[in-house]
């Protein structure tokens, strides 16, 4: 994470400098198109296309977190391992085990796979996927 602060800041600086840039030349040549006035600008551009790659990246590595955070939050509760750890009351809910939590989420996943190549089996696809094992201990899963 250091590493993602040190290189926007980074960024930041150099874009910073490369618009100071642009304003002395700009000053230095009384308004005037020069070289060096092309140069600035030029170079102005490449340190802002630099900045915003650099804050799209930062900016998906917090997406990255807080969905694990979130991940772990709904694991945690699912399974009940630590009761509004994350923020939530107890729902009251019986807990599921983990293996069931992430069997569920594999048969949503291959729903939607099946619901975007446009299949008319996807009723079934998420049940009939051999990845897909599931806990005999839960009645809907033995009546597939």
């Amino acid at each position: 994470m250091d590493s993602i602060v040190d290189s926007l800041n980074s960024a930041y600086q150099e874009f910073v400098v490369a618009a100071v840039n642009v304003l002395e030349s700009k000053e230095t040549s009384g308004g005037q198109k020069t070289a060096a006035m092309d140069a600035a600008l030029e170079n102005f551009k490449q340190k802002w296309e630099l900045f915003r790659v650099t804050c799209d990246q930062a900016e998906e590595f917090v997406e990255s977190v807080k969905q694990r955070i979130g991940s772990e939050c709904l694991v945690d509760e699912a399974t009940g391992l630590v009761a509004g750890k994350c923020g939530h009351s107890a729902t009251g809910l019986p807990p599921i085990s983990a293996v069931r939590l992430e069997q569920m989420s594999k048969a949503v996943r291959w729903l939607v796979i099946e619901l975007q190549h446009g299949s008319g089996t996807a009723a079934g696809a998420a049940h009939s996927h051999p990845s897909t094992p599931f806990d005999g201990r839960f009645s809907e899963d033995s009546a597939q």
